[in-house]
């Protein structure tokens, strides 16, 4: 560390030099590069008067850091000089990388297209030639360019949306493989406005090749409303029919104050299809946010005008509104939606959240009802699966149950674990795989892109490390996989360990899926606060797979994802003298803190792990505000959080804790049993 403040107060560019090659030869030794970084960047930042580059090793990793700061900071003059003198570090591609990244930005320059194509062709497969090759085709699209376009398209191995666009735009409806990519995806595809602006003509080119109708559009239009893409609800809006169009400044005031809309004398007097479209759009928008009061501003716009269809969608919003709020009415509003408009079509969101409401009041037949409006695709899946055996359970349909529970029993996911209990097992995994031979991982320690991520591991550009290892991984099969995460292991990149070891799909071992490092102190922590180990354990896999300098985008930190905030606080009330935030980037500290907030949580929430597990991730009371008014099973709690984020968390973390139980102490531990009853709000109150 002290190397690292000299490097920062040298305050010249020789001084840092001669401080970092001496950083660099020690070998690191005395100082942790993730420490450095922030004041290498400074140093050399501060030291920036010369005219020249830092004169350093060509080899060296420091000479890859001062490419990256030039970068940082659009310094492509830096960058060239550079690449005048040439190294042989692994990382030495990302050099040019960054130079012509910069130039194909810079709208309005004429762009490099020799330096472009000698630089995909001499790296072509790398993650880097990707990467450079899209960005290059977004640019040529943009700027009409499309000969150029169309030489270079078919060498993109991934294209996104914006490039598949630009394909159909460059040769029509030639171009019938991204056209069928841009129809299957009609009802999803949205985006920012860039991203649009290249979709429009494919996607007029459906409807006037006759794929879509100007029903198909309309329903384009709602979904796209219904998933806030302002962007690609203008979009379509455009393409319906004169009459039927919604105003584009109107459809913007829906988006900004829906419900403020509603109560305006445009929706008061909305007469016309595009006028009735409007309010409908209002309501899809000012359901997610207020459900009742939608309702009630529904009900008085509600008259002849509307049509039987029209009303049963707005109906249908509202409740897929109130459902997400946990409101007892949403399961008689779907059942008015489905009532008035019996075909109408609902998005796989909507209909998921149609059977959440009936599951979370109990009523079975319900849930078998929903169950049957779903696509067969959606129906396959875990979650619905299980539920659906639980419906046939409640019918007495014990054998038609069992061979749905069949189907994941055993996973080691939370309705893989639950569908087993169903069936009267225990939780049993797979025979370990046999262990990675020497030639396997030789062959990891000579993959290229692995030794880019590794070597950017290093020196902590950790965003590029993990899209070269991701790079790396696509398409790797089971025992180069399990190759992989040994070697993470080893090198003590825990995450990516867990990372490969999860993507195995015959051979598996349970041991690198479910690491378990820093077990003294995990165990120590975890006992001196009554807590369950394998509940500690399944949080922090969850949080940060045992990164022990994770940071999350809104700034939790460490190993248990500790916000600054609640470090602060947690530290004041068990007593922890001259805590300074950056300690949540130590193991100790980290763990310390985040069991003793764990366990207030927990006391805090009935002594519910399910709950509490909740909490972590969204906060207490959103986690209290989440039970019902009666008990609720534990799964169904975990099953009706309405944060994405947060109910599959909680789901993730439950089915962790029964793994690492099996793990590291061979015993099986009740996943149904951990989750317990949810205690309602009337009970719970009272005991307090």
């Amino acid at each position: 560390m002290q190397i690292a403040m000299d490097v920062a107060k040298s305050g010249t560019r020789n001084g840092a030099r001669s401080l970092i090659r001496g950083w660099y030869a020690s070998g690191h030794a005395v100082c942790r590069p993730l420490l450095c970084l922030p004041l290498l960047v400074t140093a050399l930042a501060a030291s920036s008067v010369s005219a020249q580059p830092v004169e350093l090793d060509r080899n060296g990793d420091a000479r890859i850091l001062a490419a990256y700061e030039y970068a940082t900071r659009g310094d492509t003059g830096r960058l060239e000089q550079m690449l005048a003198t040439p190294g042989n570090h692994p990382l030495e591609p990302y050099i040019g990388y960054w130079l012509l990244s910069a130039r194909v930005a810079r709208i309005g320059e004429p762009l490099p297209m020799q330096a472009l194509r000698d630089f995909v062709q001499l790296n072509d497969g790398s993650l880097l030639a990707e990467r450079l090759r899209i960005d290059w085709l977004k640019r040529l699209g943009r700027e009409s360019q499309w000969q150029a376009f169309n030489d270079e398209y078919s060498r993109v191995l991934q294209p996104e949306a914006e490039l598949l666009c630009d394909a159909v735009k460059a040769r029509g409806s030639a171009a019938d493989a991204a056209l069928q990519t841009i129809d299957a995806q009609w009802l999803t595809l949205g985006g920012g406005n860039d991203v649009m602006d290249a979709c429009a003509v494919p996607l007029q080119l459906l409807v006037d090749v006759g794929r879509k109708s100007s029903e198909d559009v309309l329903w384009r239009l709602r979904r796209m409303v219904e998933t806030n893409k302002p962007a690609a609800a203008r979009q379509a809006a455009s393409m319906l029919p004169t009459g039927q169009a919604p105003d584009a400044t109107a459809l913007g005031h829906v988006f900004d104050n829906p419900l403020h809309y509603l109560a305006s004398p445009a929706a008061r007097g909305a007469s016309s299809r595009a006028a009735r479209e409007l309010v409908l759009a209002a309501v899809a928008r000012a359901a997610r946010s207020d459900a009742r009061a939608t309702w009630s501003r529904w009900r008085s716009l509600e008259d002849s005008r509307y049509t039987a269809a029209e009303r049963g969608y707005a109906i249908g919003q509202i409740a897929w509104g109130a459902a997400l709020a946990q409101m007892p009415e949403a399961v008689q509003w779907f059942a008015t939606a489905r009532e008035l408009a019996p075909g109408m079509p609902m998005g796989d969101e909507q209909v998921a959240w149609q059977l959440r409401s009936v599951l979370r009041a109990g009523d079975w037949t319900g849930v078998q009802a929903a169950l049957d409006s779903m696509t067969p695709a959606q129906r396959s899946l875990p979650e619905w699966v299980y539920w659906q055996g639980r419906a046939l359970s409640q019918q007495n349909r014990a054998l038609e149950a069992r061979a749905l529970y069949e189907r994941f029993a055993g996973e080691p996911t939370f309705y893989g674990i639950l569908s087993a209990e169903a069936l009267g097992r225990s939780i049993n995994w797979p025979q370990a795989a046999v262990p990675p031979t020497v030639l396997e991982m030789s062959r990891v320690d000579e993959n290229l892109p692995l030794q880019r991520a590794m070597a950017l591991f290093r020196i902590d550009l950790r965003n590029e490390a993990l899209r070269e290892w991701s790079w790396a991984m696509r398409g790797a099969d089971d025992r180069s996989l399990l190759a992989a995460a040994e070697y993470a292991r080893r090198m003590g990149l825990y995450d990516r360990a867990i990372n490969a070891a999860d993507r195995t799909r015959q051979q598996h071992d349970y041991s690198l899926r479910y690491l378990a490092p820093y077990f003294d102190i995990f165990s120590r922590e975890s006992r001196a606060r009554g807590l369950d180990l394998h509940w500690v354990y399944g949080l922090t896999r969850q949080e940060s797979r045992f990164h022990p300098v994770a940071r999350s985008a809104v700034g939790a930190q460490g190993l248990m994802q500790i916000m600054p905030a609640t470090g602060r606080m947690v530290a004041r009330q068990v007593g922890m003298q001259g805590f300074n935030v950056s300690q949540l980037a130590e193991t100790e500290p980290n763990v310390q803190l985040g069991t003793a907030y764990l366990r207030s949580v927990l006391d805090s929430l009935y002594n519910s792990p399910v709950m509490a597990t909740a909490a972590y991730n969204a906060g207490p009371g959103r986690a209290k505000r989440w039970r019902d008014i009666r008990p609720l099973e534990g799964a169904i709690y975990a099953e009706t959080i309405p944060i994405t984020e947060t109910r599959d968390y909680v789901k993730k973390v439950m089915a962790n804790a029964v793994a690492y139980a099996v793990l590291l102490d061979g015993r099986p531990v009740s996943l149904t049993r951990l989750l317990g009853t949810v205690p309602g709000e009337a009970l719970a109150d009272a005991s307090r």
